[in-house]
């Protein structure tokens, strides 16, 4: 008596199940791509999470506003500024809290260097991942350089924890703005460096153009948002829709692309560092004297208290939209809190891109997602 399990019925004989991961070099982090195949030719694609579960939104709801501000960070560790720059905003919005002019153009700076910092990395390991070992080198360059001056402000390289309620925790120094514009004159360069050695590039091309279309349809059933939603031609951006911050005050496009197709995100992200870089100079023309802590802060920080309310604050993240639900019932923790992340929704979306493709094309198409574990696994 056969002891194996009979194939259903509607199983096509002619496929088989392969695994992507858990433990995959080109996933950047615990995720299993459950493939089902048909030769090299992928008929259905299921993402498995859950390896890195970290339970941060019951953290949360079992600290205080201000002992939660390192976990932010620590959800998308690119985005580490932006995301902790957003925990504060909404609090701050939450609770009534104003803001110096300083640190509100200060947090713009630093968000935009963080967001340069998060694509350079991305384009240096999605080439790599392809095959391309040189762009690797450079773009983890330049992100060195990025990395230097975001240390000199907040003491981190990765996760970065300097905002506070009301402000920031340390000023930046007179010599700061010499020193940002120095690594903005190194950047400019580079994007025409970029044309040449990875956009012409034949090999690249062929393997990005054409592949991984995400359309304006699927975008929007999968709730996609960011560069990835901006590569399939939506103009559709949290700083220009529902600007936040300091952000309205300054002049910049949002770059996109209708092909929506692997070479388009691409394009679009390297149109984006562009506009960061745009967004940077006028805040440093325009940084204001002043404080960087709303006076008398100190003691709202550590024993804050914001009236009874419920608040959804959303900030743009590298990956896309990021939001942040508080449900305060006026006590030191929030009652509830609750986060939208881009890499949940932008990973699911490849269950709908993948079926169809190659099996080479997947380390491209997850490739130019640009999704981050930990904020899906939060």
């Amino acid at each position: 008596m056969s002891t194996s399990t009979p194939t259903p019925a509607t199983e096509p004989l002619d496929t088989y199940t392969l695994n992507m991961g858990p433990q995959h070099p080109s996933t950047h982090g615990v995720l299993r791509l459950k493939l089902t195949m048909r030769g090299e030719r992928v008929v259905a694609v299921e993402p498995v999470i859950g390896y890195a579960h970290r339970a941060h939104e019951k953290m949360a709801e079992n600290r205080t506003y201000a002992q939660f501000l390192p976990n932010t960070s620590r959800q998308d560790y690119l985005s580490g500024l932006i995301y902790n720059v957003a925990w504060v905003e909404a609090v701050e919005k939450l609770a009534g809290i104003a803001v110096p002019e300083r640190a509100l153009v200060a947090r713009v700076i630093l968000s935009e260097f963080n967001r340069i910092s998060s694509h350079l990395l991305w384009i240096g390991a999605m080439l790599l991942d392809l095959g391309a070992a040189t762009p690797f080198l450079y773009t983890f360059d330049d992100r060195e350089a990025i990395t230097l001056l975001l240390e000199s402000v907040t003491g981190s390289r990765l996760t970065y924890c300097t905002a506070r309620f009301g402000g920031l925790s340390r000023d930046l120094d007179p010599d700061f703005p010499r020193r940002a514009r120095e690594v903005l004159a190194r950047l400019k360069p580079r994007w025409d460096e970029f044309e040449g050695l990875i956009e012409d590039n034949v090999i690249f091309r062929e393997r990005a153009r054409g592949v991984g279309v995400l359309t304006v349809a699927q975008c929007r059933a999968w709730g996609v948002t960011g560069p990835t939603l901006r590569g399939s031609g939506v103009a559709y951006d949290i700083r220009k829709a529902e600007p936040y911050g300091a952000y309205a005050r300054f002049a910049f496009d949002i770059p996109t692309r209708p092909e929506g197709d692997v070479l388009a995100r691409y394009l679009v992200r390297v149109a984006e560092m562009r506009q960061s870089v745009r967004i940077i100079e006028q805040a440093l023309d325009a940084l204001p004297g002043g404080a960087i802590l709303t006076e008398g802060s100190i003691g709202v920080r550590k024993r804050l208290k914001p009236p009874v309310g419920t608040l959804y604050y959303t900030v743009e993240s590298a990956r896309g939209a990021y939001g942040i639900l508080i449900v305060s019932e006026g006590g030191t923790e929030p009652y509830r809190a609750k986060f939208r992340t881009p890499s949940y929704a932008n990973l699911a979306a490849l269950q709908d891109v993948m079926p169809g493709t190659m099996i080479a094309d997947l380390v491209a198409i997850l490739g130019s997602v640009d999704v981050v574990i930990p904020e899906i696994d939060r």
